[in-house]
């Protein structure tokens, strides 16, 4: 499902667009829900189903935006297979595994990989603050527990800590080791480490899709994909073919919506509502902590759905 790419020189960057090793367009699904709080497994078949006739070759299931830490292990996994077993040879399906406790990860990638993922998302660890050393182990670790192709979650904002440069070149040489989902939004460290490494990279962060990927990024991991994965591809494609003017074009007109499901309060409640005003969904319960959406978000919601032409 993934293959390597070559060298990482500056005259292969366009090349690399043309062999992503996930994928162009994954989106972090959400789990829907019924309204009393369990997994609505129709719903999910119904979501990965939606996402793959909206011009995505990848999904990640169990992410932020999948509710990953208030999903029970088992509801996890169940999930993965669920997806897996709806996306066959459709598309790539990412896992989340990652956690604060190796340990767990560790189980969790192999159960992973015993339903059907074809490939790992690992998180920083979160609340802990382990070193820099500390997450070389933790990631060597996860990655030495299955054969799957690991795509490396930078997002400080969430974690507390970022995977430093420094860090992120040491990770490349490992096998397995093959990408990155960058939502720590540091471009010029990004680009250091696209120029020193093989590493991929994925923008994790709506707002910086464009920006990434005209530095190199092979494709992105999206919350609001959800909604605009057909124009996201049609943005990576712009891109691709050096059409920077077409790809501006469709970034300045998903401005309203990027805004309303990443900006209004927290992308898997305003991404659930979204899938609802779309008709995919029936039901955008959110477990504790997170809450519905109130009505004046709904409203900013659907404002930046209409204006940026989704429906």
């Amino acid at each position: 499902m993934y293959e390597q790419q070559g060298t990482a020189s500056v005259s292969d960057n366009l090349a690399l667009m043309t062999m992503p090793i996930f994928g162009r367009v994954l989106t972090a699904m959400v789990t829907p829900m019924t309204p009393t709080g369990e997994v609505d497994e129709d719903g999910v078949v119904a979501v990965a189903e939606h996402l793959l006739a909206h011009g995505h070759d990848g999904l990640v299931v169990n992410g932020t935006t999948g509710e990953s830490a208030t999903l029970t292990s088992d509801e996890s996994i169940r999930v993965i297979e669920l997806v897996a077993q709806t996306v066959g040879d459709r598309a790539v399906v990412l896992a989340g595994v990652g956690s604060n406790d190796t340990a767990h990860s560790i189980a969790m990638s192999r159960r992973a990989a015993a339903v059907g993922a074809t490939g790992l998302l690992v998180v920083t660890p979160y609340y802990n603050k382990p070193t820099q050393p500390g997450l070389v182990a933790h990631f060597s670790a996860v990655a030495d527990a299955t054969d799957l192709p690991v795509l490396l979650y930078d997002i400080p904002g969430r974690a507390g800590i970022p995977i430093q440069t420094e860090t992120l070149i040491r990770l490349a040489e490992h096998p397995r080791i093959v990408a990155v989902k960058d939502a720590k939004c540091d471009l010029w460290a990004a680009s250091k480490v696209m120029a020193a490494t093989e590493l991929q990279y994925y923008c994790g962060a709506d707002e910086t899709n464009l920006a990434l990927l005209a530095q190199g990024a092979v494709g992105i991991v999206s919350v609001v994909g959800h909604v605009a994965g057909r124009e996201y591809a049609a943005m990576i494609r712009a891109v691709e073919a050096g059409d920077l003017a077409t790809a501006r074009t469709i970034h300045t007109r998903l401005i309203p919506v990027v805004d309303a499901i990443m900006s209004t309060s927290q992308g898997a409640i305003m991404a659930k509502a979204a899938l609802v005003e779309l008709g995919v969904i029936t039901s955008a319960a959110v477990r504790l902590p997170l809450v519905e959406s109130p009505i004046d978000h709904l409203e900013i919601l659907r404002a930046g759905l209409s204006k940026s032409g989704i429906r």
